[in-house]
């Protein structure tokens, strides 16, 4: 018998399968989901489309989303492989926003427990937070994961917007390779 804390493989791949295949049979603008490999349900490959009137407009950005075994009460992991330059994406890819972050409450006080993951959100409801972060004019600059990345919006927002858009047109360019 499976406890509330290890729940049962069979029911999480069984969630993620709905999820697929919900995502396959009525596709959401902005993004595509599919699996890295067909035996693998914990592994997703993403793209993204840069958000019209954004400064990641064109770009096509491409992601992957691991889920851990005891999804859904813990989140997946997101990590752009497109190269990508927001406060809120560490330099490696991975992105930090609050609904991928472990339920309860955050030790630096920055998020209410509210905001941060729960067990009802689904591939579609993370990645249409992440195409609200990309579509934000001014991105969260008050716990950034990129510093580099939050220094220069807060210093030279010009520099910034080139920044982006130039990787933008980049993954354009790629995804047609």
């Amino acid at each position: 018998m499976t406890s509330p804390a290890n729940p049962n493989p069979q029911s999480n791949t069984l969630l993620l399968r709905r999820q697929l295949i919900e995502l396959t049979k009525r596709p959401v603008d902005g993004f595509s989901a599919g699996l890295v490999d067909d035996n693998n349900l914990y592994e997703w490959e993403v793209m993204i489309i840069g958000p019209p009137d954004t400064l990641y407009e064109g770009g096509f950005f491409k992601a992957r989303l691991s889920f851990p075994e005891d999804f859904p009460l813990s989140p997946p992991k997101m990590r752009f492989i497109t190269p990508m330059w927001h406060p809120n994406i560490y330099p490696d890819g991975v992105v930090c926003i609050s609904i991928l972050h472990p339920p309860g409450e955050d030790q630096y006080g920055y998020e209410d427990s509210g905001e941060r993951w729960l067990p009802v959100h689904t591939v579609e409801s993370i990645l249409l937070s992440v195409i609200s972060l990309l579509s934000s004019e001014k991105p969260n600059l008050d716990s950034p994961a990129n510093v580099d990345a939050a220094k220069e919006v807060r210093e030279s927002f010009d520099t910034y917007k080139r920044k982006v858009r130039r990787l933008a047109r980049r993954s354009a360019e790629e995804a047609w390779d």
